[in-house]
């Protein structure tokens, strides 16, 4: 990311911080009217909490690790609890609303009945947050389930059906997801003995440099007919070029708009790979076309997507089947219903017009180590032959 881009994207979370704090600030501490110390306490427990986002992003280019990886559990931690708060909050103003509507007397509309009022909605949003914000860490932070999912495809040939492709995405290695949760990951898969080892892109969230080392045991993939990689938006946060060039050392093929033929039990499959729909701001692009300008038009064609929405071009270039992740499948209920408004799918298996479409929940988790309704995921895709 350029120097400006950074710039007028820390300005703009610097903005979001500020304003989402001081209408904390205002509802769990102002409002309720604690008394002493307490107040004092919720202030401060404010700002520094609000402090520790900023500085969690601008320690990853500054801060040595001793001190960015601490830094960032606290911040993400909280970015996910804010996120949290802030929606059992939302409630609490519809309540003040309707109080302020049905107040007729000055019993109702008295100070003491307002901090009482101010003092519940605020206890039971600081508990309810808590709460689920650990049961969300919880999920986050298991061991990843493999899920299997059977497509059936029309034009599969029949010595084909049965295939097996295991997805991992959006594992997003950086400061809280580190070689040991990679590990697991390689274990796992490599233990359904796949025919093919795709990886949909958001690897990673940092640079060669920084995190070489723990994305290391991604070497030990082993797959029938290859290991597969395809950058996500994340890899261009992190040097995507440096990453394209590093994967290759560890024996992973990275398809940048361009496939390979797969003849597997006599049959040929064509596995084809774009660059992020927004590559284009890096001076990539996402070339679904390009990507399949020598595969025979008859061919099955499976495409490895990080976004969903490239969906409307492989449709139109006649893919069968394409593989994606980057939404997390919201990671965080209800941000689901957000990321409708950005992707036209969100997760799981899907048809658009011919195209089959599997939306991955993602296999790690991006910021915060939550994930509430939506558990992560290695997908196990069995390609089957339709009858």
């Amino acid at each position: 990311m350029s120097t400006f881009r950074m710039v007028v994207f820390l300005l703009v979370v610097l903005a979001v911080v500020v304003g989402v704090h001081s209408y904390f600030w205002w509802r769990l501490v102002r409002a309720p009217g604690w008394p002493a110390p307490w107040g004092s306490v919720g202030t401060w427990a404010i700002v520094l909490l609000g402090a520790s986002i900023p500085l969690a992003m601008i320690g990853q280019r500054a801060f040595p690790s001793v001190v960015q990886v601490p830094l960032a559990w606290i911040a993400f931690v909280w970015m996910g609890a804010m996120f949290l708060l802030f929606v059992l909050l939302l409630p609490g103003e519809l309540v003040r609303i309707g109080h302020a509507f049905a107040a007729s007397s000055d019993s109702l509309a008295s100070p003491d009945r307002r901090a009482f009022l101010a003092r519940a909605i605020a206890s039971v949003a600081l508990v309810g947050s808590t709460g689920l914000s650990a049961f969300a860490m919880f999920t986050a932070l298991r061991p990843v389930a493999v899920k299997r999912v059977r497509v059936s495809l029309a034009r599969l040939p029949a010595a084909l059906s049965g295939l097996r492709v295991v997805q991992l995405t959006d594992i997003h290695v950086g400061p809280t997801i580190r070689k040991g949760f990679v590990e697991q990951l390689v274990e796992k898969t490599n233990a359904l003995e796949p025919d093919v080892v795709a990886i949909t892109g958001d690897l990673v969230d940092g640079s060669v440099e920084e995190l070489a080392a723990h994305v290391a045991p991604l070497a030990g993939l082993r797959a029938r007919h290859g290991v597969y990689f395809v950058t996500g938006n994340h890899e261009y946060y992190s040097g995507a070029d440096a990453w394209v060039a590093h994967l290759q050392t560890l024996g992973i093929r990275v398809l940048a708009n361009e496939s390979v033929t797969i003849t597997h039990e006599g049959a040929e499959l064509e596995l084809a790979g774009v660059h992020d729909a927004h590559a284009d701001q890096f001076g990539h692009a996402c070339d679904v076309g390009g990507a399949l300008a020598t595969c025979p038009p008859e061919r099955t064609k499976v495409l490895l997507a990080h976004q969903p929405i490239t969906v409307f071009d492989a449709a139109t270039a006649g893919v069968d089947l394409q593989i994606s992740g980057h939404t997390h499948g919201g990671q965080i209920f209800p941000f689901n219903y957000l990321v409708h408004l950005q992707q036209p799918y969100v997760a799981g298996l899907h048809r658009h017009g011919d195209t089959a479409l599997y939306v991955s929940t993602g296999t790690g988790y991006w910021g915060p180590p939550m994930r509430l309704g939506v558990p992560a995921e290695i997908t196990e895709l069995v390609l089957e032959a339709s009858a």
